[in-house]
């Protein structure tokens, strides 16, 4: 009897994390409308459905089949992926702006290779899934940061937006009271103007 593989556990967890993230990433892009996270989307949903098909495979190949462990997060990320909230705050929900950490620091792959038994099909496989996935988690952080910038930006623009529309109320206020003094001003020349006539006919009349 075969001694059972110290990284099955890996394998099963790679497997199950993959096809999970494909599944909601599905549907998100079912209901996306921004074509650029549309296109982001379905480059790595193919990735992590191919990922977890191959590692099903892998653990098929070894003697084993994937072990199914339920994820009580699975339902919160169909959730989310489903709702009607907007691209960039599904990205801070599901995290996935994060999972690039940046140049030369480390990641969860880094200890990938600690167990030195991997056979060698197991460690192309690995070596391919942590390169795709760095890219994938690259790809994600930058349409994550060009959301960012986008919802900044309207909400410059609505900023300004909002102070322009106070300052044309205030200049319209100013501009009727320019009127109204006008009015008033000529109300008062044209009650001086009559007045000065009538004092003008009563000083006639005295002589």
């Amino acid at each position: 009897m075969s001694t059972k593989p110290s990284y099955l556990g890996l394998l099963n967890a790679v497997a199950l994390g993959e096809s999970r993230a494909h599944a909601y990433l599905s549907e998100w892009i079912k209901v996306t409308r921004d074509p650029d996270v549309c296109a982001v989307l379905s480059t790595v949903a193919a990735r992590e459905g191919e990922h977890g098909m191959a590692f099903a495979k892998r653990i098929n190949e070894l003697g084993y089949t994937v072990l199914d462990k339920p994820d009580p997060n699975f339902e919160k990320q169909m959730a989310i992926a489903c709702s009607d909230r907007t691209d960039l705050e599904k990205m801070e929900k599901l995290g996935l702006g994060r999972l690039d950490p940046g140049e030369g620091k480390p990641d969860i792959f880094d200890n990938f290779f600690a167990d030195h038994s991997i056979d060698i099909r197991t460690a192309e496989l690995l070596g391919r899934y942590i390169a795709e996935e760095r890219d994938t988690g690259r790809l994600l952080r930058c349409c994550y940061e060009e959301l960012k910038a986008r919802a900044s930006s309207g909400a410059k623009s609505k900023a300004s937006q909002a102070v322009q529309a106070d300052l044309d109320r205030v200049e319209q206020k100013v501009d009727a009271l320019c009127d109204a003094v006008g009015e008033l001003r000529a109300l008062v020349v044209a009650g001086a103007s009559s007045s000065n006539g009538n004092e003008r006919k009563a000083s006639a009349k005295a002589r």
